[in-house]
């Protein structure tokens, strides 16, 4: 609400803060009441001080009642930043109430090397983790789509039908979108589970790397501030993921649309495209057939939590151990 008792300025509220970034977040206002005048200059204000006004750094978002988007840009990364919406009639301006946030850390990007197979990837950190920035290609063996185990470990290429690892690794989706891993394949271990942060898993993972938890996917989208982190770690453009693609990707996570292997049906492979998948190192307590994931779909902005049975193949990001 208003910080001033005249009636005659208007009153403003301030939207929350969404979409941070390393240089940039969007806020807003909603213009409840134009003091009896014309509102001519409205939009938000930030500064690093906790009292911001428009002498400071502004958005001009158009005029009249009614809720307005403000984009706000040219900000630090690691930085602690306050907001707030204004609203100016010819008797003033007043200003909405204050909002904290935390602009994200540069992005740290890195390469290393899977010693097994010689593969480099790329990796960055976001907060306090350091994530692969690709999906894992470890392939020991390929399997046909139509085999399947819960206790096996297995993994599949998207719409590879065949047993020679040569042929699978030459493959469009192999290079572009990495292997699908059953759930047993990815822990490394049928009676493998862990809901700790670490998870302390290595599972399918290279040396020094480890299958996330549950929590430790909950520890990315809470530092990111959002629910709706979906543009955050997709990969940008419609090279990968179908039209249309809204994804900034300012966390450099670079999130594929891998699709998935399921357990149904005669088309076995489902998604590419459209949907990213990846195993959790968790499994539910009371549902031991069944393990957590975490997706991400094209028509969607959040990262969606799902329980897949162990014989579906989906897809791994690995975090390093600390």
């Amino acid at each position: 609400m208003s910080c001033d008792s005249d009636e005659s300025l208007p009153v403003v509220n301030t939207v929350e803060v969404l979409e941070v970034t390393t240089n940039s977040a969007s806020s807003g206002g909603e213009i409840i009441d134009n003091g009896g005048k014309t509102i001519t200059e409205r939009g938000v204000c930030w500064s690093t001080d906790n009292t911001p006004t428009i002498e400071d750094n502004k958005t001009s978002d158009g005029s009249g009642l009614g809720l307005y988007s403000s984009n706000i840009t040219g900000l630090n990364s690691s930085t602690s930043y306050y907001v707030r919406a204004y609203a100016t009639n010819s008797d003033g301006t007043s200003y909405g109430s204050t909002i904290h946030f935390s602009t994200l850390n540069g992005n740290y990007e890195s390469t290393f090397t899977d010693s097994r197979d010689g593969q480099v990837y790329k990796a960055v950190e976001i907060g306090s983790q350091i994530w692969m920035a690709e999906n894992l290609k470890y392939l020991p063996s390929v399997a046909s789509p139509d085999s399947s185990s819960e206790s096996v470990p297995y993994h599949y290429v998207y719409g590879y039908d065949g047993n020679s690892l040569a042929a699978a690794k030459n493959t469009f989706n192999y290079n572009n979108f990495g292997v699908l891993y059953n759930w047993t394949a990815a822990v490394g271990g049928s009676n493998n589970s862990s809901s700790s942060n670490p998870s302390g898993i290595q599972g399918a993972c290279p040396n020094g790397w480890h299958l996330p938890s549950n929590a430790e996917w909950n520890q990315l989208t809470d530092y990111l501030g959002s629910v709706f982190v979906a543009n955050l770690l997709k990969e940008q453009g419609v090279d990968n993921w179908e039209s249309p693609n809204a994804a900034i990707n300012s966390t450099g996570f670079t999130a594929l649309p891998g699709g998935r292997r399921r357990t149904f049906g005669q088309n076995y492979f489902f998604g590419i495209g459209t949907a990213g998948h990846w195993w959790t190192s968790t499994s539910p307590i009371n549902n031991n057939a069944e393990a957590y994931s975490k997706s991400l779909q094209q028509n969607r902005g959040d990262l969606i939590n799902f329980q897949y049975n162990k014989e579906a193949a989906l897809s791994i990001r690995c975090v390093k151990d600390e």
